[in-house]
């Protein structure tokens, strides 16, 4: 699995990047077959607080998963996507099984 993470508009510290990897890999535990991962991290310009957003783009056979999230914090949006993304490929793999 190969895992691209892209920093918009700031520059992302190793700790932010090395949480999104580990989170990432559990990903995994979930689904076999993921190709690479790709996550956007942007500081929107807003009034409010919330405006960090992330965007997980998941390439596996067949259909790519997009997933995007805006929270208070990168770390809470990754989670917030990660868990989401971790429900998406739980449906696709039990639709998988169901088919074959």
């Amino acid at each position: 699995m190969n895992i691209n993470f892209q920093s918009i508009n700031y520059v992302a510290d190793i700790k932010l990047i090395e949480f999104a990897e580990k989170r990432i890999h559990k990903i995994t535990n979930f689904y076999d077959h993921i190709i690479d991962v790709y996550v956007y991290t942007k500081v929107e310009n807003s009034s409010d607080r919330i405006n960090k957003f992330v965007e997980m783009k998941i390439g596996i056979p067949g259909d790519d998963v997009i997933v995007k999230k805006v929270a208070k914090s990168f770390e809470e949006a990754i989670n917030s996507a990660s868990d989401s993304a971790e429900r998406i490929l739980k449906k696709r793999k039990e639709k998988v099984r169901a088919q074959g």
